[in-house]
């Protein structure tokens, strides 16, 4: 699934493209014709993302919320829109641009009051000005929940995934299975600030590295990471692999339902 750096990504794509202008849209697949013809002809006012929520808001209080889940994808391009291949749930275009949406898990339109409750539902986001650590910590010292299942709670935290949490704690030097509790206000304070500098780097450069200078292939003399979800990692899907940094293998084990991943060495209970 998409993480927040990719959602901030899109919605300054979006405005790029559409911002400020008529747009057109359609739903060539059916199933967000109704949505879609409310906002045709309406002028696109701002893009925002929250967490994994990507946001366009029209005029007319008219904000369109999109997730992309696990298969949610967009593609677009410039000149007059080719024909739709597969399932485009949503198409927009205006002036020389078009942009299709295809998989989505949400695609929807909120009112003002839609839009207050999706934001009050989700946690701080370390991509925004605006978010609140404090209030995220205050959760995560109260609860005796692993560390790294608080961290991907989309409620506590808006916008980590699996990667930037566990990288921003094999950096802060924390197993992924320490209590919530047991997290030190300093510590909290470095991983949100790691969190902030991972994700911004991340919006910048479109992939997620995490990996210090002297860790690099060029500095290690070693090859570079072969992976689809691309960037240079510590220990996200290195199992058995040598810790970058103290050589011991990396393991894994399940986590809140997902795998979790760190160094037995680098990573230990405070």
């Amino acid at each position: 699934m998409p993480e927040g750096h990719t959602i901030r990504r899109l919605a300054d794509r979006h405005w790029k493209l559409f911002g400020g202008r008529l747009v057109t849209a359609g739903s060539p697949q059916g199933r967000f014709a109704d949505g879609a013809a409310l906002i045709s002809g309406q002028v696109l006012e701002s893009t925002d993302a929250y967490g994994k929520h990507l946001l366009h808001r029209y005029t007319g209080d008219r904000t369109l919320h999109i997730h992309l889940g696990l298969y949610g994808k967009f593609t677009d391009g410039d000149g007059a829109p080719p024909p739709p291949v597969g399932e485009v749930r949503l198409r927009l275009s205006a002036d020389e641009h078009w942009l299709d949406l295809r998989g989505p898990a949400v695609c929807e339109l909120l009112d003002p009051p839609e839009v207050d409750a999706l934001i009050g539902r989700l946690g701080a986001d370390p991509l925004r000005d605006d978010a609140d650590p404090d209030a995220a910590y205050a959760r995560i010292r109260r609860s005796a929940k692993p560390i790294g299942a608080l961290l991907l709670d989309q409620s506590i935290v808006a916008g980590t995934g699996l990667i930037f949490v566990t990288e921003a704690l094999f950096r802060a030097g924390l197993p992924p299975t320490t209590p919530g509790r047991s997290v030190s206000p300093q510590a909290w304070q470095e991983i949100w600030t790691d969190l902030r500098a991972l994700m911004r780097a991340a919006v910048g450069v479109g992939r997620i590295d995490t990996v210090h200078a002297a860790h690099t292939p060029e500095a290690m003399g070693r090859p570079p990471r072969v992976d689809r979800h691309g960037g240079e990692v510590y220990v996200y899907r290195r199992t058995g692999q040598p810790c970058l940094v103290c050589g011991a293998p990396v393991r894994t084990a399940p986590l809140a339902g997902r795998n979790s991943y760190w160094c037995p060495t680098c990573q230990v209970t405070p």
